[in-house]
């Protein structure tokens, strides 16, 4: 800990409030919030913690905090500031999902689709559908029910859903509006709840026209009943009511919480979400801040009861989310939040044992590669390499990899513009000078090792560019080769010297997978810039030689190659004036 935390931390007031924990770049790595700041952030710089809450306490260099007037107002703050910092250690809450609703269009010639999106555009959305399956399956059913329009644009002549009797055609027959009034209610009522008493009222004219010896008509009821019973009533009803409802539990294990929800539509539990995501407070705070970016990040749909565990403040979800909030004693209602609960703690543990791996292959492997190398974490690391064919089309490529895993959305590739022939050296050279000017320029995050995918020459070219003309601090190493194209040692220090790692350890691996990464990044960009040159050749540079010109030429000749072969003579017999003829045949011999 340093003097200016220390000095900070004497300063810090017993109000609620938010907190933001940076690193020794500036970047926000955490945010939170607490009740009382004073107990909260010194909690942080005391006592013994987990492994990861270690790492983070390790790479905070500074600290800021925002004093509120309330508990809910420090919960809202939380939630903006993550929304517009994305800290990193905020991990749970880069959850987008959306879910499909089942739409009701307020055309003339109304139309039912499933949609993620949901627009003021008076249509009637009904949903969500945490299963699209669940949302097809649906529909499909409500299109045998209610012949409404298939098409999204009105053809001239009726189609094959007319005949199969699930289209009322209103492309060459006139429809009234009584009739899409009469099938909207319905179909609002049965999505609502109500497909039961659809389903007894299907019965009585089945009955009836059997009675009258209909039976085809009686057929197409039962078939309709049939279908309602295997769409809809499937699944074991869970509640005596229609509510939309949502159910939280939660489990903490080893620094780490599984939240389970289930959604409970039509009083049937038809799906469940499941989010697992490491902790760095208390379990009850970061439960809440999860349940708010839930609904507000997430775009989740908001139904009309949340059921949550006990020691959860729901007076404080209630005002959040503006939907009423439950948390069962006893009964039905009670053994589903029980269910969520248990199943959670059966998901953790589960799913423990690859989180531990996924810890060992990443985050742990660069912590023990700074140890190797004698220096700070490398939590963000950069690595190059070229590629080219004899300077041919030369490139350069970078890739990211932060806490051990890649960062695709910062790679990046550059064509080499200065450089002329096979020199490796000041293509290097060129690409660090222009990736780290750009970075000094623009202020983006500066990485924590820089790994050139070569040997000492490569190496040294690169510090020339960071440390003596951009004055950076910045640790360099390189990846050598064996004869069998394998990453064989990591080259640090200076002078250079071979990092002792073992052959097997993570750390090592690692570096095996920023190494073929970047090599693998830097062939494909080759392969591009490759592709296009290779259908470049000799006649682009003749004045005279068009697109139309060259064409006829290589249809005369059949190739380049007899071309060249060709005389002046019978260059011009092709159909190309003399004075081109004359420079085109000199290039050919050149």
């Amino acid at each position: 800990m340093n003097d200016k935390i220390q000095h900070k931390l004497a300063l810090l007031p017993d109000q609620p409030g938010c907190y933001l924990m940076k690193d020794r770049q500036g970047t926000i790595i955490y945010v939170g919030k607490a009740k009382i700041l004073k107990n909260r952030v010194r909690s942080y710089f005391t006592g013994s913690h987990d492994g990861k809450t270690q790492r983070l306490v390790g790479e905070i260099e500074n600290f800021e905090y925002i004093v509120t007037s309330s508990d809910l107002e420090a919960l809202i703050l939380e939630l903006n500031l993550i929304k517009k910092h994305d800290p990193k250690y905020n991990v749970m809450l880069k959850d987008d999902k959306t879910y499909p609703f089942i739409k009701l269009t307020a055309e003339r010639h109304p139309r039912l689709i499933t949609t993620r999106k949901v627009k003021k555009d008076k249509g009637k959305y009904f949903g969500p559908y945490p299963n699209v399956g669940a949302a097809n399956e649906t529909k499909k059913l409500l299109d045998r029910l209610y012949p409404l329009r298939q098409c999204n644009t009105l053809p001239d002549r009726v189609c094959l859903y007319y005949h199969m009797g699930q289209c009322l055609a209103p492309c060459v027959k006139e429809v009234p509006n009584d009739t899409y009034k009469e099938m909207k209610e319905e179909i609002t009522r049965f999505l609502n709840g109500g497909y039961k008493d659809i389903k007894k009222e299907l019965q009585v004219k089945m009955e009836e026209a059997a009675e009258k010896l209909e039976f085809e008509r009686a057929k197409e009821y039962r078939d309709q009943i049939q279908h309602i019973e295997a769409t809809m009533e499937k699944q074991k009803m869970t509640q005596t009511d229609f509510t939309d409802r949502d159910v939280f539990g939660y489990a903490v294990e080893k620094g780490w919480m599984c939240v389970q929800v289930f959604f409970v539509r039509q009083g049937k539990l038809i799906e469940r979400d499941v989010s697992m995501f490491p902790i760095y407070n208390e379990p009850s705070e970061e439960f809440l801040t999860f349940l708010g970016t839930f609904y507000t990040k997430s775009n989740h749909f908001k139904p009309k009861e949340i059921y949550l565990p006990e020691h959860v403040e729901m007076d404080l979800v209630e005002q959040l989310l503006e939907v009423k909030t439950f948390q069962p004693r006893r009964g039905q209602k009670k053994q589903l939040v029980d269910l969520a609960t248990k199943n959670a703690k059966i998901a953790l543990g589960e799913k423990f044992a690859l989180i531990e791996r996924d810890e060992d292959r990443t985050i742990k492997a660069v912590e023990n590669l700074g140890k190797a190398m004698n220096i700070y974490t490398p939590f963000r690391i950069e690595s190059f390499d070229n590629s080219n064919i004899q300077g041919a089309d030369p490139v350069s490529a970078l890739v990211v990899f932060i806490d051990g895993k890649p960062a695709k959305k910062e790679y990046r590739k550059y064509k080499i513009k200065t450089v002329k022939g096979p020199d490796d050296y000041e293509s290097m050279r060129e690409v660090v000078r222009r990736r780290y000017t750009r970075v000094l320029k623009e202020n983006l995050p500066l990485p924590d090792l820089i790994i050139i995918d070569g040997g000492k020459g490569q190496i040294e070219a690169a510090r020339e560019i960071i440390e003596d003309e951009l004055g950076l601090d910045i640790p360099i190493a390189g990846l050598a080769k064996d004869d069998k194209h394998n990453t064989a040692e990591l080259l640090y220090g200076n002078p250079l010297e071979t990092v002792p790692l073992g052959r097997r350890s993570q750390e090592f691996y690692l570096l095996q997978r920023i190494q073929d990464e970047v090599h693998r990044f830097a062939i494909t960009f080759h392969r591009q810039v490759r592709g296009k040159t290779a259908f470049q050749s000799v006649l682009d540079d003749i004045a005279g030689i068009g697109p139309k010109r060259k064409k006829q030429l290589l249809k005369h000749f059949g190739s380049l190659k007899k071309m060249k072969d060709a005389t002046q003579e019978q260059l011009v017999e092709a159909g190309v004036p003399k004075n081109v003829a004359e420079e085109l045949f000199a290039k050919l011999q050149e």
